[in-house]
């Protein structure tokens, strides 16, 4: 590995907290990937994200790497869920974590507990369908329903000092958003119409899913007002969504809207589009584009997507993101799965003669942290040590931060 990419600490600009609980075989896979469960497939380690985890996890939890499934989850249920959580996170080698607390199905560790096992700082992202449905669960009328919106997301940003909002709408009714911010009629009328149904059950008080375009339009203004940099899941994600619906291309119209106000875009996750967002990354000034999700997802081919990815978007719009959700081996493989394919893409350009040693020793300072400093405003941390393996068994296969070995 370059060793200036194996020594940058990394921003992680979209990450969800770890869970507090033990594990056993069945509820680690059903963490491993955006799965239901393995059905009839078999086991999640017979894929590319289960063989990640046994190559280069097995060596942080003191075992050699490729250990077996059961000898790798019985060294972890040995060490605990807080040493666990603690080798995997702190051993991703990482400057600061932008927190998304907006799904939570179970108790999660709070954004300054991750942060605390990471030994960096850990900043709030406010997802905005969760304000609007913790309204409806409150109670609020449809003729309020706008003004409450705003005055909430502003009060919820002021109190966790948070970096950005994000958007859903892929989850809920796809990318395919109309370009303007609809009236307050508009909003009225539709909040009118989902509250309405969740008070005749069709989404209960305690559930009130929001999958209305225009109150998710709606959201997305409210966050562009605001004034802090807007996120939208793209792509890959669970079976909830629908694959077809999620293409960044569809928000085209809504980028030119936005861009006059020069809030930033940030395109998370964006597989199998992920060529797609990089050509919004080149044309739009403020789009800026991650892989977050996919990289731990496809394994050993990590470095074929970070280098499709690239082919258009800037070096300078281009940012990590683990997605990390309950398992801190992911926070983990996100860090190191990047930090490989980002070693690799640099070192091809320098073979060929197509950048300098110096360009690339700034393309991966940007990539891996300064593009996240930049548009999240996050300050520079002068106090920063690099990057230390972590710890492993005498014996034992290197790290990732000590070997290129596929």
């Amino acid at each position: 590995m370059l060793p200036f990419v194996e020594s940058v600490r990394l921003i992680d600009h979209h990450c969800h907290g770890v869970v507090r609980r033990e594990l056993d075989r069945p509820g680690f896979e059903a963490l491993l990937t955006e799965t239901s469960g393995t059905g009839h497939g078999g086991t999640l380690f017979d894929s590319q994200i289960g063989l990640a985890v046994r190559r280069w996890c097995a060596p942080v939890v003191d075992l050699p790497a490729h250990a077996t499934p059961d000898e790798y989850l019985a060294r972890r249920a040995e060490l605990g869920t807080a040493e666990v959580t603690e080798r995997f996170v702190r051993g991703a080698g990482l400057e600061a974590l932008c927190v998304d607390t907006g799904f939570e199905p179970e108790p999660m560790l709070s954004p300054s507990e991750l942060g605390a096992a990471a030994g960096a700082p850990a900043y709030h992202i406010v997802r905005l369908e969760r304000i609007a449905e913790d309204l409806a669960a409150e109670g609020t009328t449809a003729a309020g329903f706008g003004d409450a919106v705003r005055e909430r997301l502003a009060s919820r940003a002021a109190e966790e000092a948070a970096v950005a909002v994000k958007s859903i709408a892929a989850y809920r009714v796809g990318l395919e958003l109309a370009d303007r911010a609809p009236d307050a009629a508009e909003v009225t009328l539709a909040a009118g119409r989902w509250l309405s149904a969740i008070e005749n059950g069709v989404a209960t008080p305690t559930s009130p899913r929001l999958a209305d375009e225009r109150l998710h339009r709606f959201l997305i203004f409210a966050g562009v007002e605001l004034g802090l940099p807007v996120q939208f899941h793209v792509g890959y994600g669970d079976r909830d969504l629908d694959l077809h619906r999620c293409n960044p291309l569809l928000l085209t119209g809504l980028l030119r809207t936005i861009e006059p106000t020069g809030v930033p875009v940030m395109l998370l996750h964006n597989y199998p589009y992920h060529r797609e967002a990089g050509y919004l990354a080149q044309v739009f000034g403020n789009v800026y584009v991650d892989i977050g999700l996919a990289m731990h997802n496809v394994g050993r081919r990590a470095s074929v997507l970070l280098a499709e990815a690239l082919e258009l978007t800037p070096f300078g719009k281009f940012l990590h993101s683990s997605d990390a959700f309950g398992l801190p081996e992911l926070h983990y493989l996100g860090a190191v799965l990047f930090r490989r394919a980002l070693s690799d893409m640099l070192a091809d350009g320098l073979t060929d003669g197509a950048w300098t040693e110096d360009d690339a020793v700034r393309f991966a300072e940007l990539i891996g942290a300064g593009n996240a400093r930049r548009v999240y405003g996050l300050p520079s941390r002068s106090d920063i040590r690099p990057v230390q393996p972590p710890r492993i068994r005498p014996g034992s296969a290197p790290s990732a931060s000590e070997s290129s070995e596929a």
